[in-house]
């Protein structure tokens, strides 16, 4: 058969043929009278096999190796190949992600994409210094890729950079926070504490119900960070975790600070004293875990929390009785 009859059948071209002839991939079995080459069934099924090792990935001379030497090892190739694959994928994903994020921040110009482009270094620098920076030039003309930006917080370490890239993203608003939720799911601690703090700092409605959400999750850290903001931000929601801090002696000073601000509201306050008063009256609570319900009593107004006062200074703990004492006769002075 001749090249050209072969090229026409095998799809790989005849220049390309000779190329592999060159290479002593191939060569054609014999000439006609012509002088033209002419293939036999043989040449073509390595023709056919060459095709088919470059179509993992292979190298040509990968390829000669593979088809001549038998001392050629498939496994440790296909190894190899999965390897060079991988790193490949990695770094195609990665330029995907860029381009996206690029195209996200919708620049006007070229000179835009260029700051863009610098501001992506920046952030995966590893200069701290440079990290920071980054975050705060955000504050510029040029829209920061908010997935950029939540990808950084989560995986930051240094607290400087990570204050820095919290505000960058409370000044997102809420565009900020889906990519931030996926850091709530993470099987890490660590992501997922900087996905709570940095969502703590957002403020506006998709916040605050991922906030809400966040009371559930199995993590009790992200729990409690989440209690707290919410507290703030006179959500009655958070009022149990609040209490549960209080009782576990886990940020209780700031939990119990939460729960006076709420008690600002008449209803939230009769509500906040049942709930502190019913802790109280269950069992199994260590003496220290009632002394810090009682006191948190301190801030919280009406009559459920005088009377639960009156209760308590007979109770038969004595640290929690002079607790309840003194408060009495602080809300007496008042």
């Amino acid at each position: 058969m001749l090249i050209g009859e072969v090229a026409r059948r095998s799809g790989v071209s005849a220049r390309m043929l000779r190329h592999y002839e060159s290479l002593g991939l191939v060569r054609p079995t014999g000439r006609n009278e012509a002088g033209y080459r002419e293939y036999s069934s043989e040449d073509i099924a390595r023709i056919f096999h060459i095709e088919s090792l470059r179509s993992l990935g292979l190298s040509l001379r990968e390829v000669g190796r593979a088809l001549d030497d038998a001392r050629f090892t498939p496994s440790e190739l296909v190894e190899d190949l999965i390897r060079r694959t991988r790193e490949r994928i990695a770094a195609e994903t990665e330029l995907l992600t860029r381009l996206r994020r690029i195209g996200a921040a919708e620049p006007a110009g070229w000179e835009d994409v260029l700051r863009i482009v610098a501001l992506l270094q920046a952030l995966g620098s590893e200069s701290a210094g440079k990290r920071q920076q980054a975050a705060l030039a955000t504050a510029e003309e040029v829209a920061a890729p908010v997935e950029a930006l939540a990808e950084a917080a989560l995986s930051e370490t240094d607290p400087n950079v990570a204050g820095a890239l919290r505000w960058a993203l409370a000044r997102s608003g809420d565009d900020a926070v889906a990519p931030l939720a996926e850091g709530l799911g993470s099987p890490v601690a660590e992501v997922r504490k900087r996905a709570v703090q940095s969502i703590a700092e957002i403020t506006g409605d998709a916040a605050t119900a991922l906030l809400q959400d966040a009371l559930t999750n199995p993590d009790a850290d992200v729990r409690r960070r989440a209690a707290l903001a919410l507290g703030a931000r006179g959500v009655a929601g958070a009022v149990p975790t609040l209490i549960d801090m209080i009782v576990e002696g886990v940020n209780d000073v700031d939990a119990a600070d939460a729960l006076s601000a709420l008690a600002a509201d008449p209803v939230l306050a009769d509500r906040i004293a049942t709930g502190l008063v019913g802790r109280l009256a269950q069992g199994g609570i260590e003496s220290s875990g009632r002394r810090r319900l009682t006191q948190a009593l301190a801030d919280i107004p009406g009559d459920i929390t005088s009377r639960a006062l009156a209760d308590l200074s007979n109770d038969d703990d004595r640290a929690v009785a002079l607790t309840a004492t003194y408060l009495l006769t602080l809300r007496g002075a008042q």
